[in-house]
């Protein structure tokens, strides 16, 4: 069997898109767990809050911006690439073969790279999204978007790949976070299977006795609930279900009385159903005004008393009277374009005041369950128990969900921390990834190390 050449046991690698850093984190951890030296030659980022913490937390030999940029010779010769790319739409044309071209998206600045360079392997993260996008036939397993990067790796570029859907709860994480993940080197396909569940809850990782929030909004809720009920809770106007809670029912914008609160809660509900399309003469929408003659039909109560609740809610906030959106159709240059707008011809109706209510907490996470998958936009209106009371999700918990080291530092405004966190990766299931690549490469590698063969893939 040829053997790699090492250099002082010494590996190589380059970190594209590298957000917070979290696949290097997890890649030199592997590495150095079976006795290898690792050395990241190059550094690929562009958001300047994220350049700014990586190089709070990590030594860089070369640090560049947009890959775009960066010319092959540019780029140091290195063993292994990884890379969390983002994910655009492929281009629709030039078909190769039936398989979508990638020219004009980030997963081909990856492609040219290796190309070029012709490295051992690698490691790709993106989205579970991307496993179906593009999808041909609903019973197909994959979709075209990752048969075309599929495709590349192996037939073009002639690698030996693997990937599997990992998600971050099976590995201690208490955040389900769902991630593909695409490994290839030059030899034996890298074997995916065999990591063992490990489960922890949410008070693993939260902080205790810190400050909590005192507001209007947070004073409206305990006013209507213990803080016990409020575990695993969502707070919108949007659909609804046993774990949301309403505006009205904590009275944020006025108190209101049961049979109001039934009113609301029964429209709702009614305004999607499609009956009401059919009679109002609109192309039927998720949420439709509806008049008072037909929200009298379902709440059996005196037609003035129903004018007067829903006037009253109107006044509040928790209702607009407004005209129902009919569905326009314009043709343009690239096809289509439809808009919904408000149709005067048909008479005002009441609708559930729902849009962009920037409630202050949208959800209070239950201690002893998990996260929900964190997201960018999101994440910073999330609320856990502290105490009696209730406050944000710290910086530090946050790094915890994703698995980071407690020596990480986040250097930035709290807002741009949590966009990073929104985008990055759990640190343990790419551990485990590069624990298996690392196996791998063992066996082809002149490192004096042994260790029983992987299993190759189907």
């Amino acid at each position: 069997m040829k053997k790699l050449p090492m250099r002082n046991n010494t590996v190589k690698f380059i970190d594209l898109f590298a957000g917070l850093g979290g696949i290097r984190l997890g890649f030199e951890s592997a590495f150095s767990a079976l006795g290898f030296n690792t050395e990241c030659v190059m550094t690929s980022e562009i958001k300047p809050y994220a350049v700014k913490t990586l190089k709070q937390n990590f030594e860089h030999d070369f640090f560049v911006g947009d890959i775009f940029q960066v010319k092959n010779e540019e780029i140091p010769d290195f063993d292994f690439l990884l890379g969390g790319f983002p994910c655009q739409p492929f281009s629709s044309g030039g078909r190769r073969q039936g398989f979508l071209d990638t020219r004009g998206t980030l997963f081909f600045e990856i492609e040219r790279i290796l190309r070029n360079k012709k490295p051992y392997g690698f490691i790709l993260e993106n989205v579970e999204g991307l496993v179906k996008h593009d999808i041909e036939n609903k019973h197909d397993k994959i979709g075209r978007t990752l048969s075309t990067i599929l495709y590349k790796l192996e037939n073009d570029l002639g690698y030996n790949v693997a990937w599997k859907v990992f998600d971050s709860v099976e590995f201690g994480l208490p955040q389900s976070r769902k991630r593909i993940f695409i490994v290839g080197t030059k030899k034996d396909c890298v074997d995916l299977s065999g990591n063992d569940p490990v489960f922890n809850s949410l008070d693993s990782i939260l902080e205790k006795g810190l400050k909590t929030i005192e507001s209007n909004f947070i004073t409206k809720i305990f006013s209507h609930f213990e803080l016990k009920d409020l575990y695993g809770k969502s707070i919108k106007d949007k659909r609804g279900g046993d774990n949301n809670i309403h505006s009205w029912d904590i009275g944020l914008k006025g108190e209101v009385s049961d049979q109001q609160s039934f009113l609301l809660n029964k429209l709702f509900k009614e305004r999607r159903k499609k009956q009401w399309a059919q009679e109002i003469g609109i192309d039927w929408m998720d949420g439709m005004a509806l008049t008072l003659e037909q929200i009298n039909t379902f709440i059996d109560v005196d037609k003035k008393e129903l004018y007067e609740m829903l006037e009253d809610l109107t006044k509040k906030g928790y209702l607009k009277f407004e005209h129902p959106k009919k569905l326009v159709k314009e043709p343009t240059e690239d096809g289509v374009k439809t808009y919904r707008t408000y149709d005067t011809s048909k008479p005002k109706g009441y609708n559930i005041v729902t849009g962009k209510l920037s409630f202050e907490v949208n959800k209070i996470l239950d201690p002893n369950d998990i996260a929900p998958t964190l997201v960018a936009t999101d994440v910073s209106r999330l609320a856990v128990p502290d105490g009696n009371g209730l406050r944000k999700l710290t910086i530090r918990e946050g790094l915890r969900l994703f698995g980071y080291p407690e020596w990480y530092v986040i250097p930035t405004k709290e807002y741009d921390a949590f966009d990073l966190l929104g985008n990055t990766v759990a640190v343990p299931v790419v551990e485990f990834v590069a624990s298996q690549l690392a196996k791998n490469y063992l066996l082809y590698s002149d490192f004096n190390v042994e260790i029983n063969k992987v299993s190759l893939c189907g």
